[in-house]
């Protein structure tokens, strides 16, 4: 398993709240086992406690993707480097799968976290994750999805650094809401031109009828 996989915690975590929509998820114990997905053992350490816990981490990783999308890539790197500091794991070499051909283990680096509690777990993957994918694909990789009121974390993992949705439903909608704002523009633009139009003519006619009563 490749590490910067883990970065999928620090988004899931930062997306359980959408602060422009007055929408939070992270509000139950349940919720937050939920985050762990299939790291169940992880999961069972969650308490009552750690719902505020993950609340506190979740503004701080969400401060991360913030300063990066607004291109502070020394910001972005020193809250996440004071995540890393407080919140430290241990790499490991990890073996749990198999090979199909001949039943010896799949090795690969693993993240191993020994956390008081579960928040401390979490956020310990959650960070380091991110600053693989950080350190592997650039601090510009990192952003808040531009369909507003969204604004989503996601991880542009495009060949061309493209990206700017967190989805597909929002990069639809912020395709059809830009088609939309095209087509008012130009259904007033005819409008104006013709009320143009009509001034210069209205204009014109005035001065010759002035020129015509002058010469009488």
């Amino acid at each position: 398993m490749e590490l910067a996989y883990y970065s999928d915690y620090a988004v899931r975590l930062v997306n359980t709240e959408e602060p422009a929509r007055g929408k939070d998820t992270l509000t139950s114990v349940e919720a937050v086992r939920d985050l762990f997905g299939a790291n169940q053992s992880a999961a069972r350490r969650a308490t009552e406690a750690d719902v505020t816990r993950f609340r506190s981490v979740r503004a701080r990783l969400r401060s991360v993707f913030e300063a990066a999308d607004g291109g502070d890539e020394t910001l972005a790197v020193d809250l996440l480097n004071s995540l890393l500091l407080e919140f430290p794991v241990s790499p490991q070499v990890s073996g749990h799968d198999f090979r199909d051909d001949d039943g010896r283990p799949l090795w690969h680096m693993h993240l191993a976290d020994h956390p008081s509690n579960a928040t401390a777990g979490y956020a310990a993957i959650a960070a380091m994750g991110l600053a693989f994918h950080l350190t592997e694909y650039g601090v510009d990789r990192l952003g808040l999805c531009q369909a507003a009121p969204c604004r989503n974390a996601y991880l542009d993992t495009s060949t061309n650094r493209s990206r700017r949705y967190c989805s597909d439903r929002c990069a639809t909608r912020a395709n059809v809401a830009a088609y939309r704002a095209r087509k008012r523009l130009e259904a007033d633009r005819p409008e104006s031109t013709g009320r143009a139009d009509d001034n210069t003519q209205a204009t014109t006619a005035s001065g010759d009828r002035r020129s015509e009563l002058r010469g009488r």
